[in-house]
């Protein structure tokens, strides 16, 4: 079995940070920390609550002084620093929620804990309260000539980056973070250039005219295709002719599906597999395909995830196509026995419908 993402932050975790922080801080109880972390309810926290809570702990734990905590702490970092990545988040969260007062330290310890880890939650708390000099801040980082620090700008004013707060007065208006993107849209570095297809990508689902107004003038400047396609793809996946004729993806009347091959039954834990074949009089050309799998929710309506089969210029009339969907159960998503769906799409057009049934 995987190991769970809150499990990261386990005994050994824990220990060695305690004992680091008892080391560089004579008054500080690496006993009682312990104690605290693992109280009733750890067991029931999850990866966020887990990394707050432990920031609590610390609060609980380290000095009244937030100057002198954060020299603690930074010097604790720096010895946990390559070893541990997601985990060591909880630096910056500790920053996220104690630092707000201490605006200037704050900024230069959010710096310091993004490296080899993140600080892309913490410093949305400061854009909330602080948008103005907390932009000023971010401009200076996209020359920096570290990468995880140069990400963090664009990374950090995400509007809507997962599993953090989102940033309102940017879904509404990124105006002010498209410079940050502008800056780094050409970075030599494949995790920067990710980070700003990502906030590309935020940005289409409340503004798509903008990102789609970006897109088309980035291809004129020859960025990476690959992270223009990136920054579209949920317009490209939600099957917006715009976004698909910028790529070159219009939708061809003249295609036919034929042969298609699936299973109307599978069981929970197994791979639903299906196959088919596309033909054309002319020759295919450039096809996006994909299938949109329409899942019954416990409530007994459908939640649609589209996944990509193939995308590229075929030279010939016709091609066959196979693949597989795992129902292996996963934390991140919930299956429900019953009829459920799949769509097969090329460029944006749905070519058939199938059904089948899920049992336990």
């Amino acid at each position: 079995m995987a190991t769970l993402l809150k499990d990261l932050y386990n005994k050994k975790y824990v220990e060695l940070l305690a004992n680091s922080l008892q080391a560089l801080d004579k008054t500080f109880s690496s006993k009682q920390f312990y104690a605290d972390v693992f109280d009733t309810f750890w067991k029931e926290k999850e990866l966020k609550a887990r990394m707050t809570h432990l920031a609590l702990c610390l609060h609980k734990n380290l000095t009244e002084n937030y100057v002198q905590n954060i020299e603690i702490l930074t010097a604790t970092f720096a010895q946990m620093n390559y070893a541990y990545s997601l985990e060591n988040m909880l630096f910056s969260t500790y920053v996220g929620i104690y630092g707000k007062n201490d605006f200037k330290l704050s900024m230069q310890a959010l710096q310091a804990f993004t490296i080899n880890s993140s600080s892309e939650f913490a410093i949305r708390e400061f854009l909330l309260l602080y948008e103005k000099e907390t932009l000023k801040e971010i401009q200076k980082w996209v020359s920096h000539e570290n990468e995880h620090i140069r990400r963090l700008a664009s990374e950090g004013c995400r509007p809507r980056l997962p599993w953090a707060l989102s940033l309102p007065n940017f879904k509404k208006d990124p105006t002010p973070i498209l410079e940050i993107l502008e800056a780094l849209k050409n970075d030599t570095s494949p995790y920067v250039r990710k980070s700003v297809a990502n906030a590309l990508n935020d940005i289409s689902k409340d503004n798509p005219e903008i990102t789609l107004l970006i897109a088309k003038r980035w291809l004129q400047e020859e960025v990476n295709e690959s992270l223009i396609k990136h920054g579209c793809r949920t317009l490209l996946k939600s099957s917006n002719t715009d976004a698909l004729s910028l790529f070159g993806y219009r939708a061809k009347q003249s295609l036919i599906l034929t042969e298609l091959i699936f299973a109307s039954e599978v069981q929970m834990g197994q791979d639903l597999e299906f196959s088919f074949k596309l033909s054309d009089n002319h020759t295919l050309g450039h096809l996006r395909i994909e299938f949109a799998l329409h899942l019954l929710r416990k409530n007994g309506n459908y939640n649609t995830k589209v996944f990509q089969i193939a995308q590229k210029e075929y030279n010939t009339q016709s091609i066959e196509l196979k693949k597989s969907y795992s129902f292996k159960k996963i934390t991140t998503r919930n299956y429900y026995t019953g009829e459920q769906a799949i769509s097969i799409i090329v460029n944006g057009l749905v070519l058939t419908k199938f059904f089948f049934t899920l049992h336990d």
